[in-house]
């Protein structure tokens, strides 16, 4: 038998997904804008609470990382470490309808503020990562990249014991690993060229997002019938840019997010729900 806290929260979901469905029948070829709402349930923590306020300290800066070696080296230690749990990631509920919404007619783009590739794991095809790939590696000196995989073979190698520590896992795919002297840890050279200056192939803090993958998500969004936000507080300004746009040009937009977003006053449709059971239970009825 169900508990009451369960009944209660499968009815939120039906009825969100009823209104989210109906939205999404006025609107078809959405685009859908993803956040870390999304990845949660595939077991990557996010960096916000309700309220889109920080409940950790913020990621590393772009300016941080590229400036001093010691910085690269905590960065890599914990993402040693932090890997086994996120390179595992697999695709949510979420992820999994989104894919199969597309396959039906329902999204035109998906664009996704996330780096864990599981929108293309799960069977995405139009899809925007906005902020790069975490299982992509790229030389900051020659250029090339390479993955994330093959990076982590190579720091377990030239730092023996490493492997063995064991620490929370945090949202940009490392682990909370303090008080610990990371002025040991080797970073390994570039396997292509031997450039000591290697990056995650992700948009860091501080850092501008290409601009081809703007250009292509706003010009989706002003030619699209409807916008949907899933998973995201849009307090970082790269992904609200889209909700702004969407204003100008009269597109309407929803919202399935827990909690306060800074898109809430301009959305035609807002759901504290529960994302990927209100995205299943909109699908049903789409589908049925």
């Amino acid at each position: 038998m169900s508990s009451p806290e369960s009944t209660e929260a499968a009815l939120d979901a039906l009825e969100a997904g009823a209104q989210l469905a109906a939205f999404m029948q006025r609107h078809p070829g959405l685009v859908v804008l993803t956040g870390a709402g999304v990845s949660t349930a595939s077991g990557i923590p996010d960096y916000r609470d309700l309220k889109g306020q920080w409940k950790r300290p913020q990621p590393v800066t772009y300016q941080a990382f590229m400036g001093a070696e010691h910085t690269r080296q905590r960065y890599w230690a914990r993402s040693l470490v932090g890997w086994r749990t996120f390179g595992q990631a697999r695709p949510g509920a979420a992820h999994l309808v989104l894919a199969q919404l597309e396959e039906a007619g329902w999204i035109d783009l998906l664009i996704t503020q996330n780096v864990d590739g599981l929108h293309e794991a799960a069977g995405s095809r139009a899809v925007v990562d906005l902020h790069g790939r975490l299982d992509t590696v790229r030389c900051m000196e020659c250029e090339r990249r390479f993955s994330r995989a093959q990076w982590q073979d190579a720091l377990v190698d030239a730092n023996p014991g490493w492997a063995q520590r064991t620490a929370l896992s945090a949202p940009d795919g490392d682990a909370d690993l303090e008080a610990v002297d990371f002025s040991s840890f080797v970073i390994p050279p570039c396997p292509h060229c031997g450039g000591r200056l290697l990056k995650p192939d992700v948009v860091f803090y501080g850092e501008s997002v290409p601009r081809e993958r703007v250009e292509r998500s706003l010009q989706a969004v002003r030619q699209s019938r409807g916008v949907l936000v899933l998973g995201s507080s849009l307090m970082v300004y790269s992904g609200y840019r889209f909700v702004l746009a969407a204003g100008e040009a009269g597109i309407p937009v929803a919202a399935v997010n827990r909690g306060t977003t800074r898109g809430d006053a301009a959305f035609a449709l807002k759901l504290d729900a529960d994302v990927g059971a209100t995205l299943q239970a909109a699908a049903s009825i789409l589908q049925g």
